[in-house]
């Protein structure tokens, strides 16, 4: 399908983008390649344009988009970590996401104004846009989104697909029970022939939010401080389990209490990646005694190792009414029988979540005790971590890359002349 000005869309010409926004962050790059070209924090700095920038940031920096706000007073606009990390006065820490979709729409547009400037460094209306969105995303969000890449960015073409499905196609499948284990939820959806089935999704709202929550929890139990590094001038050399002894930085005075949580919860997210595992079964303290332990050092300097609380810290993923195990079960029960032997044989483990060490074998064990024996059961969940994390990109990298799709895509023609119903016939 070519387009007015006679470049091919997602062909070799020129290439299609694909956008995987999430809680936690937003997936961005080619179609064509197997790993984003960028993985931004779906957070934006907020913050007055009074900060004195430092003698090596005198150089407009492309991380920093300013705006006139409407009482006349200039906001700047902090995106990605070399930005986000700085500790600035009045820096406020704002997400563009709310319950698995785009909430706050001027936020976004600060993200895709930086996506791509700073990230593709190409002009929009070079290339088709795939976006990826949850399953349960309303009718207004989704139009408010293809307006958005039409009228503002002037994409060549346009298009929507579900992540369930995407995450099915990363992992070579057309018909698949999808559990997704995201930052802020985890969900079940069926995928049959390449489409969602809406009815039968299910999540709750147990995912790695939770755990970095269960985390702070457990270290706050065992009397262990977690210090910010952004506070840590320097630290001495301990031995295990001693005091710890260090420096702390004179910091600028307004430090937000939104951007210290912020930093905060990155130290707790690195220690659930770190030292977190997820037990074959149901925690039981002896069994995770005798698997080795797990050594780890705080900003602070303080280290020691950490053993079967590891297991235990995990266990709030696999609660017996809002784990992901209950959540599968209740996806292929609300499917027409005939569908649901396909399901259990393609049960695809994919989210943030689901590259936690173990997290797939526990979910294949617990389903393997409650899946009809009438049925083959098979959990596939990609090798690497990262393939696991980015599912949803993988799978519109592939699609948007077939030969096939390329009739699909909504080109800015057609919106013009039909407007948004193009959106419900095109984008299921």
């Amino acid at each position: 399908m070519s387009g007015p000005n006679g470049m091919l869309y997602g062909g070799d010409e020129i290439g299609a983008l694909v956008f995987d926004p999430g809680h936690h962050s937003l997936r961005v790059g080619y179609a064509q390649e197997d790993t984003p070209k960028a993985d931004i924090p779906a957070v934006v700095g907020v913050g007055p344009a009074t900060h004195v920038p430092e003698p090596e940031e005198k150089v407009p920096d492309g991380n920093v988009t300013q705006t006139g706000s409407k009482a006349g007073s200039e906001l700047r606009h902090y995106i990605d970590v070399t930005e986000l990390h700085v500790p600035r006065p009045g820096m406020e820490i704002q997400t563009y996401m709310k319950d698995g979709q785009v909430d706050n729409w001027d936020l976004f547009e600060k993200m895709l104004d930086y996506c791509y400037s700073k990230v593709i460094r190409s002009p929009p209306e070079h290339h088709p846009a795939l976006f990826t969105e949850a399953v349960w995303s309303s009718r207004s969000g989704r139009e408010k989104l293809a307006e958005l890449l039409f009228e503002k960015y002037q994409a060549p073409a346009f298009f929507l697909a579900k992540n369930a499905v995407l995450a099915a196609f990363a992992n070579g499948r057309s018909t698949a029970l999808v559990v997704d284990a995201g930052a802020s939820q985890t969900s079940a959806v069926p995928v049959i022939d390449g489409y969602a089935l809406t009815s039968a999704a299910v999540r709750s709202p147990v995912g790695g939010d939770h755990l970095a929550a269960q985390a702070k929890a457990m270290l706050a139990s065992m009397h262990i401080q977690m210090l910010p590094i952004y506070s840590i001038q320097s630290k001495e050399v301990i031995r295990e389990r001693e005091r710890a002894r260090y420096t702390l930085k004179s910091l600028p005075a307004g430090l937000t209490q939104s951007w210290q949580q912020y930093m905060l919860k990155k130290q707790y997210e690195d220690f659930c990646h770190c030292v977190a595992q997820v037990s074959e079964s149901a925690y039981d303290e002896r069994t995770a005694a005798a698997v080795p332990g797990v050594h780890y050092e705080f900003p602070g300097g303080y280290h020691q190792d950490f053993g079967p609380e590891r297991f235990k810290l995990t266990e709030c993923l696999f609660e017996p009414t809002l784990g992901a195990a209950h959540l599968a079960c209740s996806a292929a029960g609300a499917c027409d029988a005939d569908a649901r032997g396909a399901l259990w044989g393609g049960v695809v483990a994919c989210g943030g979540g689901a590259a936690l060490s173990g997290w797939a074998e526990r979910l294949g064990r617990e389903l393997a005790s409650r899946a009809p024996s009438a049925h083959r059961l098979k959990v596939c969940a990609a090798p690497a971590p990262l393939e696991r994390r980015c599912a949803a990109w993988i799978g519109g990298s592939i699609l948007a890359s077939i030969g096939s799709f390329q009739q699909m895509w909504i080109s800015s023609q057609e919106f013009d002349e039909s407007g948004k119903g193009q959106l419900e016939r095109k984008c299921p």
